[in-house]
């Protein structure tokens, strides 16, 4: 698959896409006469890139996460900290939010009600 076929596959900019090359994300990118021909492998690392960054991991934490996996004693032990750590973060950034939400849903009940008999009152 060429790299704008990939780039809309996953709406990620073709740029995107070469910068994870640069960085070391995307590796071992088929090439055929020069051009990018990438595997179904090279699509689920784009995928778990765009989910680690939906997780709240920046692009240098992802290179070192990955990285990890070179090391054998201690990659594992040290990837699953990582991941512990940040579902952490977003339990605690959901619970924030539905407090948020809550709020917004009790000022619109609020506003709501005043709206209604506001209306009544003008029939």
């Amino acid at each position: 698959m060429k790299i704008s076929e990939v780039s809309k596959l996953v709406n990620i900019p073709s740029a995107t896409l070469r910068y994870y090359e640069q960085i070391g994300l995307l590796d071992n990118i088929k090439k055929e006469h020069g051009i990018r021909n990438y595997q179904q492998q090279d699509i689920e690392k784009i995928n778990f890139i765009i989910c680690m960054k939906k997780a709240g991991f920046s692009l240098d934490s992802i290179v070192q996460f990955v990285n990890l996996a070179k090391d054998k004693k201690q990659g594992e032990k040290r990837r699953l900290e990582i991941l512990l750590k940040q579902k952490d973060i977003l339990l605690q950034e959901m619970k924030e939010k539905e407090e948020t939400l809550n709020f917004l849903n009790y000022k619109i009940d609020l506003y709501t009600e005043k709206v209604e008999k506001q209306n009544k009152k003008e029939l």
